[in-house]
């Protein structure tokens, strides 16, 4: 049997921990990273990147289906565009082929150690590795846990057959007739709207009275706007109960039942981290609620065993996951360093797209926090108008007494670009005049940022 005595072990190449093992190398440490699939982890592989890639398709698709819209532009289509599912999906592998080995080089580049199989524990620093070569014993200094997430599942409507999860959505060979999507969260809208715009009949079915419930209504009314519009069928306070032939039976608030028709349902009801199968019991760290228990320096109870990710709870988003990661290696290396983000941006890709960073009002009142709350409408910014994306707005939350951005939200075409400004604002502890005083690119959709705070300062100049 093979032993290796790595400084850093990493478990799980996803973005959390292929970037911490990335940044132990650069540090000079001796790393070794363990991935049993393919490196990139959900996120590149299942999730967010072939998910966008379809999401773009669609949009493509679904802009020149629009024979209206684009007649109001001069153009004008002879025959309705046809759809190649198979070519579409050929694209979409391609780019995440391309990011895929681009992390594997990322990994070479450091000197990163590779060891692809499944690891199980049998105490916190005993890592055996089932490879295609045979076992491998990795008994390192450090341990750092980011093995995910999985799809969470239904136990009347397990995955198999008709009943599929995201991961299958992403890869179908046809595109169904119809489409139930169970659950009114960013992954089933975005992946629901993306199958609409494809031409699939796409039915929502929530168990909550609203849909995106960690979005406020605000922010989410465009969005229902845009599906009762497209003729998407929601259902809000129901439960899907079983899969019949060719449909889904569900029960509304209201006690009635109801059968959908459905050639495939997709059960998007959040993720569950990855505790299970690889021997967290025998390492002897404590649980949270399900998930591993960390400080805010993502150590567990565990000395020198780490957790980062999905794994440690929400949010269950890439970039935490890869900031905690690019931590860890740093305080391995001996670096001062703590978990501490004034705000994690989280961005639901939906049509049309909605950017939450910091405190909504809501949350703001609820802490007792006396605030002025600006918005500025993409009906006046004119980068939003020459690109026929009007619909929608940025919003911010300041305190009242000394003008400190709380939060910022958006809705819009193509405002997850704003993120990053929208984040670093409040990172850096922005006030509203700091926004205000910084000159803004024109024409672009940030200029709605800059209005938004002259706004909340009383004295917008295009509204």
């Amino acid at each position: 049997m093979k032993t290796l005595k790595p400084k850093v072990l990493v478990v799980g190449g996803g973005p959390g921990g292929y970037v911490a093992a990335i940044r132990a190398g650069q540090l000079g440490l001796d790393t070794v990273l363990v991935e049993a699939e393919r490196l990139g982890g959900t996120c590149l592989n299942v999730g967010c990147i072939p998910s966008k890639a379809l999401i773009h398709a669609a949009s493509q698709l679904a802009g020149m289906s629009d024979s209206t819209a684009l007649a109001s532009l001069g153009i004008g289509l002879h025959a309705p565009p046809t759809l190649d599912l198979a070519q579409t999906m050929r694209w979409k592998d391609g780019v995440v082929t391309r990011l895929n080995q681009g992390v594997a080089g990322l990994l070479k580049r450091a000197k990163v150690t590779v060891v692809k199989g499944w690891g199980v524990f049998s105490d916190a620093k005993t890592c055996t590795v089932a490879t295609s070569d045979g076992p491998v014993t990795i008994t390192p200094e450090h341990v750092i846990l980011a093995t995910g997430s999985t799809p969470a599942t239904l136990p009347l409507l397990p995955f198999g057959d008709r009943v599929i999860s995201s991961t299958e959505a992403l890869s179908l060979s046809a595109l169904p007739t119809s489409l139930a999507v169970i659950g009114g969260g960013y992954i089933g809208l975005e992946l629901g709207i993306a199958f609409r715009k494809l031409g699939s009949a796409v039915t929502i079915v929530e168990a909550q009275d609203r849909l995106l419930p960690l979005y406020d209504a605000e922010l989410v009314a465009p969005v229902a706007k845009w599906l009762d519009a497209h003729g998407v069928t929601v259902h809000l306070g129901a439960k899907a109960t079983r899969a019949s032939a060719g449909g889904l039976e569900i029960t509304r608030s209201d006690g009635g039942a109801e059968t959908i028709a459905a050639d495939k349902i997709l059960v998007t009801i959040g993720r569950r981290p990855r505790t299970a199968g690889w021997g967290l019991e025998a390492m002897g760290v404590d649980l949270a609620g399900g998930f591993v228990k960390i400080d805010a320096r993502c150590a567990t109870s565990m000395r020198n065993v780490w957790a980062i990710g999905d794994l440690v709870g929400e949010p269950m988003l890439e970039h935490k996951a890869a900031a905690q990661g690019h931590m860890v290696a740093e305080i391995i290396a001996g670096h001062a360093r703590r978990f501490d983000p004034v705000a994690i941006a989280a961005v639901c890709f939906t049509e049309p797209e909605i950017v939450a960073a910091g405190l909504s009002p809501a949350q703001a009142e609820g802490l007792g926090l006396e605030t002025i709350v600006a918005n500025f409408p993409f009906a006046a910014n004119g980068r939003a108008l020459t690109t026929a994306a009007g619909e929608g707005f940025v919003r911010i939350v300041a305190r009242k007494d000394n003008h400190r951005v709380l939060g910022i939200q958006a809705v819009g075409a193509h405002v997850a670009e704003l993120s990053g400004e929208f984040a670093l604002a409040l990172e850096m502890g922005a006030v509203l005049e700091d926004v205000a005083g910084t000159i803004h690119v024109h024409p672009t959709l940030g200029e709605a940022f800059h209005e938004t705070a002259l706004r909340g300062l009383g004295y917008a100049i295009h509204i």
